[in-house]
């Protein structure tokens, strides 16, 4: 891997690159705002959301973007809980990104409130039965235990720590993804949810959505800091990230197929395989082929490993089908009608039987791209400011057993 000078000092650094992110995540950012003010004025109506679909387009976006930053934790954790040395060099990068995709997923939450200043209540009273209150007590750990997680990694005097400071990282993550799988879990009124496959199946997507997203951050600072990434590192990220994304699909089959063993999930799943629309459309080409399959191809096609466009490539077309799996699981999930009282038939003027129209307004695509500009935007600054950048040292790290 060539050796170049590594942006720490202005004169280093391609400032008026630097300053053009800048400006187009704060135009980003500029749109957001602009959305959020409109929504709260004129309240949730102007958006595509109603009281059958209630969880809406930045919905999709901010719990991708929590879910994927538990995710791109795991590279610290393989460095320093499991000790693998090439991981360690990454370790900061993987931290800083977690703090900074979990920060861009709950700016996205907040934004889509209907009454933003209530969030206070929610900070100051919790109800222990709601899950999503645990959820709270869960992110706000997270920040506190990986902050300091980043301090080890990045103090001389304090490396000693780095490795308990990161097992607990590493459970507090596996917690939290179990928890946010847990919301959809405990749903029972809704048939695409109510399984206790989601906890262990969000915590599977997590380790896929957040190694693609470091492949790209760290394939775009390799790029703008004109360094070629070392192809048996290559081989080690994608192989990680094929076996993740293949228990990704697994986990998506049997959660299918075990819908499918009870009669009364057989409505839901012919609704999202085969006539669900553009929720089996998204499901199909976009969370299996554009996910999973294209992905897998691209990975172990021959020379994969002396390309870093194709793996770059791969891991974003793993982040378009993780925002796929995200909507086909939120939006498909609600769409589906509500059975009252099953066993029983019902009639009235309230929506009984009927598949719930849903379609994003401009105001919620804004909103969506918030989640993102936030995190980006903290990203920016952050590799500018400190030394983030994977530096590889090869004397003590055995790679010759990755092979094509």
């Amino acid at each position: 891997m060539a050796h170049t000078e590594v942006c720490l000092k202005q004169e280093d650094c391609k400032s008026r690159q630097f300053w053009i992110l800048l400006v187009l995540g704060g135009l980003a950012m500029l749109g957001t705002l602009a959305a959020f003010f409109y929504i709260e004025h004129h309240g949730h109506i102007v958006t595509g959301m109603d009281n059958q679909i209630v969880w809406g387009l930045p919905h999709v976006f901010a719990i991708f973007l929590i879910v994927a930053a538990s995710g791109v934790l795991n590279v610290a954790s393989i460095g320093s809980v499991f000790g693998k040395k090439m991981y360690k060099a990454r370790a900061p990068l993987s931290g800083m990104l977690a703090l900074a995709m979990l920060a861009g997923g709950l700016g996205g939450v907040v934004l889509d409130l209907g009454r933003p200043d209530r969030l206070i209540v929610a900070m100051t009273h919790y109800n222990f039965k709601s899950i999503f209150a645990i959820n709270v007590l869960f992110y706000n750990g997270f920040f506190a235990i990986v902050g300091l997680y980043l301090v080890t990694l990045m103090t001389k005097s304090l490396k000693q720590y780095s490795k308990p400071v990161g097992l607990l990282a590493f459970l507090w993550r596996l917690s939290l993804t179990t928890a946010t799988g847990s919301i959809f879990g405990f749903l029972v009124a809704r048939a695409g949810y109510n399984s206790a496959l989601y906890a262990p199946m969000f915590i599977i997507y997590s380790f896929g959505y957040g190694l693609a997203a470091f492949i790209v951050v760290q394939s775009v600072m390799y790029k703008w800091n004109d360094i070629m990434v070392d192809e048996r590192i290559l081989c080690r990220l994608k192989n990680l990230l094929a076996i993740f994304v293949a228990a990704g699909l697994y986990f998506t089959a049997v959660l299918h197929l075990t819908n499918m063993y009870y009669a009364k999930n057989w409505d839901f799943e012919r609704f999202i395989l085969v006539d669900g629309g553009i929720y089996t459309l998204i499901f199909w080409g976009g969370q299996v082929l554009i996910g999973g399959i294209l992905p897998l191809i691209m990975i172990f096609s021959p020379g994969a490993r002396k390309h870093p466009a194709v793996v770059f490539f791969a891991a974003m077309l793993v982040v378009i089908g993780g925002l796929c799996q995200m909507y086909v699981t939120i939006i498909g999930g609600q769409a589906f009608p509500l059975n009252l009282f099953p066993g029983y038939a019902q009639s009235s003027s309230f929506y009984d039987g009927v598949v719930h129209a849903y379609t994003p307004s401009i105001w919620e695509v804004l909103l969506s791209v918030g989640g993102i500009a936030i995190a980006f935007l903290l990203t920016t600054a952050a590799v500018r400011v400190l030394k983030f950048l994977p530096e590889d040292d090869f004397k003590d790290i055995d790679l010759d057993a990755c092979k094509s």
